[in-house]
C-alpha cells in the first residue's frame, strides 16, 4: 500500500505540476504538485519577468488568483513566487485532466492621471440645485485591479459628486449642486478630484476643479451711513464741497457699478441749491443758502447699481445752515407817530416800536438807540417791542417839529446796525399828479465815491398795488412826486421805503420810512339811502292818518356822506313844504314829524323839499321830495304793533313764565356770587388796604400820562367820535346802540363787547387825516369803551 502511495504521489507529480520555463503568448507556466508546504517555491518571478528586486519593491509587484483565494505570493526580497495557501487539485479542477490555475501578475507602477491639473467651471448663482456638471475622467494604463476603480471629491458644502458608468465599464465623474451658490459669500470654490485604482497599495491622481460663481444683480448698493449729517455756513461760496456719501455694492461687474443721484422726490427749492456727482457721491453748492429763509434742509440720495433689473439703495444727508450776521436790525412802526401837545407831561407814549432782525443767536440780539440830546426815550415793552415816550418838556415855538432818528444794533461779531428816520407828509387829496410829497436826505460820512449817495424806493405793496405806481423818487436828491390824484375815499394812509446806498465796494445802504397821510377835501355831497326811492331819484310817497296828533312821525331822512370830518357832519331842514307849519324836520336825525294836529282844512296832499347839507368847505348838499297823503280811517301801524304786542296769549304766557323764572335764577347767583366776593374782601382787608381797589388803580389816577383825546374819525359811511387816552395796551369793552330809522322811540340795546386785540388794531391805524381837528384834555382811567347812537351823529365812539 506504500508503495502503492508514493507511485500516486510520483504520478501527480509528474502530471499536475511539471516545471516548465516558456513563454506562450506572452505568458509564464510554472507546474507544480498539489499539497505542497506553505513558503514552497514555484519560481524566481523577477528573474523570469526580467525585473530586478528593486523594480519589484518599488513597481508593487504582486500576484492575484481568479479562484478567489490568494495561494501564491511574492517574496518581495527574492523576486521568488512561493506557496501561499494549500492546494487542493481536486477542489479546484475535480475529475479534469488538466488542472491549470492562472495567475495574474501585476506590476502597479501607474497612477491615475488626468489630462489637465485643473479644470475650470463657470455657474451662476442663480442656478438651480440638483444640476449636473460633467467632469474629465482619469486614465490608468494599469490592468486588473491596478486600474483606475472610483472617484472622490474633496469636501464642499455646495456640492457633491456622483459617477455615472457608461458603456465598457468606463466610469465618468460629474459635479452635483447640492446647495444654493451666493457670489457674495464666496465667489470661488476650490475642489480637488481624486481618481483611485484598486492596487495595494492604493495609487491616485488629482485634478485641481475651480468653480467660479457668475454674478447676478442680487444686491442692493449700501450706504456707510443711513444719515449723513453736516453744518454749513450761509455765507459758503456757490460750488462750495458740502459732504460725501458713499455705498458699496459686492456685486461685481456692472451690478456692482454705482451712479448716485438725488431722490426722485427732491423737491425743486432742494435740487436748486445742491448737485451730487454722480460717480463720487460728493455733494456741491449750486447757489447761496440763507439760514433765515431755511435753517436745515433733509435730502435724499439715491445709489443704484447699472445691473438688470437695476437696484437702488437710499440715505439721507441733513444739512444744517449756519447762521452769520448777515441781515441788519430792522425797526418797524408798530403805530404812527401822533401829534403830541407842547404841554403834554414826560413819559407821554408818542409811537410804538418794535425791532426785530432776521438773524439768530446773539446775532439776531437788537439794542435800539436814540440821538444824545433827544426830548424822547425808549421804554422797553415787551418782545422787542418799545414805546416811544416824551422824556423831557416841549417847546413848539423852538421845535415844531422832530424828526426822530432811531438806530438798532445787533450782537453780532462784527455789529451790524440800520437806522429809522421817520417822516410824515400830510397831502390833500385831489391834488395835481406830478407835484412833490417830501424830500428826503441822508448823509454819509465818508469821502469821494463811498460818499455819493443815490436814492430808490423799496419794492412794497399798496392796496396789493406796487408803491412806484404811487409815486416816484430823484434819485439823485431825494424828492418824493406823486403820479397821480390821490382820492381820500379810496386811500388814507400809505407808507413809502425809501433806501439811501453809497456807491463805495461794498455798497453800504440805509432805509428810511416816509408815512403819506391823504387829507380830505369836502368833494362829496351827502347820499340819501332812506328812503330808497328818493335815493334812486323817484319821489317818496308817505300815508299817515288825518287823526295824527303834534309829533307824530310821518318819516325819517337817511342820508350819508363818503367824506370826513367835518365834511360829514350832515344837518337836515325843510326847503319848501305845501304847509310849513305843519311839518317839521329834525336837524340832526332827518325825522319828519308833524309840528301840530292835523286839521280838517289841511290840504289831503303835502309834499316837502328837504335840504341835506354837510359841513364842509364848500359847503355840498342833496336834497329829497317827500309826498304826504293824509288819509281818513288810516291806524297808525305803530300803535297797532304794540297793541298786538301786548295782546295775551297762551304762547306769550309761557314765554313769560320762562324769562320770569330766568331771570330769578339770576338774580340768586348773582346774590351768591356777590356775598361770595364780599367774604374774601372782607378776609383779605386783613392783610391789605383795600380789597376793592388796587394800588396800580391808584397810580393810574396819579399818573399825569393819563391823556383823552377826542378824534373825529370817519370812515366810510359810519361816522364816530374817537376818545383815546389811559394805557394804550389796556383792555376796554366796546357796546354798541343803533336805532332803526323809522323808530319813533329811542331804544337803548347794548350789544358786542370789543376785544383788547380790536383795540390795538385801531392804535395800529389811528386816523391821523385831520391833525388839526384833534382836542387833548386831562381825565382819569376809564375802563371802558362806549359806543352810543346819539342825535348829533350817528355813532359816537369813546375809546380809552
Amino acid at each position: 500500500n506504500k508503495s502503492m502511495l508514493n507511485w500516486r504521489w510520483q504520478a501527480l507529480w509528474w502530471h499536475i505540476f511539471f516545471l516548465l520555463w516558456s513563454t506562450i503568448d506572452g505568458q509564464t507556466r510554472y507546474s507544480i504538485p498539489e499539497e505542497l508546504e506553505r513558503g514552497s517555491l514555484v519560481g524566481n518571478l523577477a528573474k523570469d519577468l526580467g525585473l530586478g528586486l528593486s523594480d519589484i519593491f518599488e513597481r508593487k509587484l504582486r500576484v492575484a488568483s481568479e479562484a478567489g483565494k490568494q495561494y501564491f505570493s511574492v517574496d518581495a526580497g527574492k523576486g521568488e513566487l512561493v506557496v501561499n495557501d494549500r492546494i487542493d487539485r481536486e477542489a479546484l479542477c475535480g475529475q479534469s485532466a488538466s488542472c491549470v490555475l492562472p495567475l495574474q501578475v501585476d506590476v502597479n507602477d501607474n497612477s491615475p492621471s488626468f489630462l489637465k491639473s485643473e479644470h475650470i467651471i463657470e455657474i451662476a448663482e442663480s442656478t438651480v440645485l440638483g444640476v449636473r456638471f460633467p467632469l474629465e475622467s482619469a486614465e490608468d494604463p494599469d490592468v486588473g485591479s491596478n486600474g483606475l476603480k472610483t472617484y472622490t471629491l474633496s469636501k464642499d458644502e455646495c456640492f457633491t459628486l456622483k459617477v455615472k458608468e457608461i458603456e465598457n465599464g468606463r466610469k465618468i465623474p460629474e459635479l452635483v449642486l447640492n446647495k444654493s451658490l451666493d457670489r457674495e459669500k464666496k465667489a470661488t470654490h476650490n475642489l480637488f478630484l481624486t481618481a483611485m485604482d484598486g492596487g495595494n497599495p492604493v495609487k491616485s491622481g488629482t485634478s485641481k476643479i475651480i468653480v467660479n460663481v457668475l454674478d447676478i444683480n442680487d444686491n442692493v448698493p449700501l450706504f456707510e451711513n443711513t444719515l449723513y449729517k453736516v453744518s454749513v455756513q450761509e455765507n459758503s461760496a456757490n460750488g462750495s464741497f458740502v459732504l460725501t456719501t458713499k455705498a458699496n455694492d459686492i456685486d461685481e461687474g456692472p451690478n456692482g457699478e454705482i451712479e448716485y443721484s438725488l431722490g426722485i422726490h427732491t423737491p425743486s427749492s432742494v435740487i436748486s441749491l445742491f448737485h451730487i456727482d454722480p460717480f463720487t457721491g460728493e455733494i456741491f453748492l449750486k447757489n447761496q443758502l440763507d439760514h433765515e429763509s431755511q435753517s436745515s434742509y433733509r435730502i435724499d440720495i439715491s445709489a443704484k447699481d447699472k445691473g438688470f433689473p437695476k437696484m437702488e439703495g437710499h440715505c439721507s444727508v441733513q444739512v444744517d445752515v449756519l447762521d452769520v450776521n448777515d441781515n441788519a436790525p430792522e425797526i418797524i412802526m408798530t403805530s404812527k407817530p401822533s401829534s403830541v401837545p407842547e404841554d403834554s407831561r414826560s413819559g407821554t407814549v408818542v409811537a410804538l416800536i418794535s425791532a426785530r432782525d432776521l438773524d439768530s443767536g446773539d446775532n439776531g440780539k437788537v439794542t435800539l438807540q436814540l440821538p444824545k440830546g433827544s426830548p424822547f426815550t425808549l421804554k422797553p415793552s415787551f418782545s422787542n417791542n418799545y414805546e416811544l415816550l416824551t422824556s423831557a418838556p416841549l417847546d413848539r415855538e423852538s421845535f415844531s417839529e422832530y424828526n426822530i432818528e432811531i438806530t438798532a444794533t445787533d450782537s453780532g461779531s462784527p455789529s451790524l446796525s440800520s437806522k429809522k428816520p421817520s417822516y410824515n407828509v400830510y397831502l390833500k387829496e385831489n391834488g395835481v399828479p406830478g407835484s412833490i410829497l417830501y424830500s428826503v436826505s441822508a448823509s454819509d460820512l465818508d469821502s469821494g465815491e463811498n460818499a455819493k449817495i443815490s436814492y430808490s424806493i423799496l419794492d412794497s405793496k399798496v392796496q396789493d398795488v406796487s408803491v412806484s405806481s404811487y409815486v416816484y423818487i430823484n434819485s439823485d436828491n431825494g424828492s418824493i412826486y406823486s403820479m397821480h390824484s390821490f382820492d381820500y375815499e379810496k386811500l388814507k394812509v400809505f407808507q413809502i421805503q425809501v433806501q439811501a446806498k453809497d456807491q463805495g465796494s461794498p455798497s453800504l445802504s440805509s432805509n428810511a420810512t416816509v408815512h403819506v397821510f391823504i387829507l380830505d377835501q369836502n368833494d362829496n355831497a351827502p347820499a340819501v339811502i332812506y328812503p330808497s326811492s328818493a335815493a334812486m331819484g323817484s319821489l317818496s310817497h308817505q300815508r299817515m292818518p288825518r287823526s295824527a296828533k303834534a309829533g307824530h312821525l310821518v318819516t325819517k331822512v337817511t342820508a350819508v356822506d363818503a367824506d370826513s370830518g367835518h365834511n360829514a357832519w350832515i344837518s337836515y331842514k325843510v326847503s319848501e313844504a305845501t304847509d310849513a307849519s305843519l311839518f317839521t324836520v329834525n336837524l340832526y336825525t332827518g325825522e319828519v314829524r308833524t309840528k301840530r294836529a292835523v286839521s280838517e282844512q289841511d290840504d289831503s296832499s303835502q309834499r316837502l323839499l328837504i335840504e341835506i347839507k354837510d359841513d364842509g368847505e364848500p359847503v355840498q348838499s342833496a336834497t329829497v321830495t317827500v309826498s304826504i297823503l293824509l288819509e281818513d280811517g288810516l291806524h297808525e301801524p305803530i300803535l297797532d304793533l304794540r297793541q298786538k304786542a301786548f295782546e295775551p296769549s297762551k304762547k306769550t304766557g309761557r314765554i313769560t313764565l320762562y324769562l320770569i323764572l330766568s331771570l330769578a335764577s339770576i338774580s340768586v347767583l348773582s346774590l351768591v356770587t356777590f356775598l361770595i366776593l364780599a367774604v374774601k374782601c372782607i378776609r383779605n382787608s386783613r392783610s391789605s388796604a383795600s380789597c376793592c381797589t388796587r394800588q396800580s388803580d391808584f397810580d393810574d389816577y396819579k399818573n399825569p400820562n393819563r391823556n383823552l383825546q377826542l378824534q373825529l374819525n370817519t370812515d366810510g359811511p359810519i361816522k364816530y367820535v374817537e376818545v383815546l387816552g389811559g394805557d394804550m395796551l389796556s383792555q376796554s369793552q366796546s357796546f354798541r346802540s343803533c336805532m332803526s330809522p323809522m323808530s319813533e322811540y329811542s331804544d337803548f340795546t347794548l350789544i358786542k363787547p370789543s376785544s383788547t386785540t380790536d383795540f390795538k388794531e385801531v392804535i395800529s391805524v389811528l386816523d391821523a387825516s385831520l391833525p388839526d381837528s384833534t382836542w387833548t384834555f386831562e381825565s382819569q382811567q376809564v375802563s371802558r369803551e362806549i359806543i352810543m347812537c346819539l342825535s348829533i351823529l350817528p355813532f359816537i365812539s369813546i375809546r380809552i
